[in-house]
């Protein structure tokens, strides 16, 4: 069963573009793409009228591709446009990453924004990032990431910047709330609704989300106290809550995560 979830916000003519370079892609390198999504702020949940459509995918090629002494790149990046980015991962790539505690697949794992998929490989795929990826190295990426946005930011930058470090404080908070699961969903409002969380920064995230929404710029400005102290709060916390001792032994990990590459690529 094929999946595609587009929202009725999404410019029918960008989609259709985005379609057809897909489409482009497979026929030109041989690949087949077996999920693609939107990554950026519209699947995030918080998107200007101006944002851009950030297209990730994974593709799986040919089993020749990876029956050779010299494999060829493990990227397809593709130029960018005024509006489009669209760049994919081979799948061998992306499953070294993922069990290394990168947490980019996991994001295009949970996008809600699907521009082509299959639903058994996606199944799939999301229970082996259940299974192997190590929740204290995941949220240890959501931290240096949103540290990093928040320091740029500086407490008095663009108010666009605050999305960038309140979407990872978010994350840290989902699993800190969720002290069983290393997949954190990617949309804000889903983290929002999944946390209990201060009602005065609730209403403050969805005023500043709503502000975004509607302006192309938001110009600089201090940020709402509430959402200042929650950032700050969730990072400071968090690392004490996820230690960075580098898991010693991959071994078991590694070997669900072959058998599955194996499956989807020379099965």
């Amino acid at each position: 069963m094929s999946l595609r979830a587009i929202p009725d916000s999404m410019d029918p003519t960008v989609v259709g573009a985005i379609d057809a370079e897909l489409d482009r892609i497979c026929r030109e390198q041989r690949v087949s793409i077996r999920l693609a999504i939107e990554s950026g702020s519209r699947a995030w949940g918080f998107p200007s009228p101006d944002s851009d459509y950030d297209c990730r995918f994974v593709y799986v090629g040919t089993p020749e591709r990876y029956l050779t002494p010299w494999p060829t790149r493990d990227v397809i990046e593709t130029p960018l446009t005024d509006l489009l980015d669209v760049n994919g991962w081979d799948l061998a790539k992306a499953l070294r990453l993922l069990v290394n505690g990168n947490a980019v697949l996991i994001e295009w794992l949970m996008s809600p924004i699907v521009y082509r998929g299959d639903v058994e490989f996606l199944d799939e795929l999301r229970a082996l990032a259940d299974e192997v990826a190590d929740r204290d190295r995941i949220a240890r990426h959501y931290l240096h990431l949103g540290s990093r946005q928040w320091a740029l930011f500086g407490g008095n930058g663009s108010l666009k910047k605050v999305f960038y470090a309140l979407r990872p404080a978010m994350a840290l908070r989902w699993l800190r709330e969720h002290p069983r699961a290393a997949v954190a969903p990617m949309h804000l409002p889903t983290l929002l609704g999944q946390c209990e969380l201060p009602a005065d920064l609730v209403a403050a995230v969805h005023d500043l989300t709503e502000l975004k929404s509607r302006t192309r710029e938001m110009g600089s400005g201090g940020v709402p106290a509430s959402i200042a102290r929650f950032i700050e709060d969730e990072f400071s916390r968090a690392v004490d809550a996820f230690p960075s001792a580098v898991r010693s032994d991959l071994g078991a990990a590694k070997a669900v995560t072959a058998e599955f590459f194996r499956k989807q690529a020379l099965d």
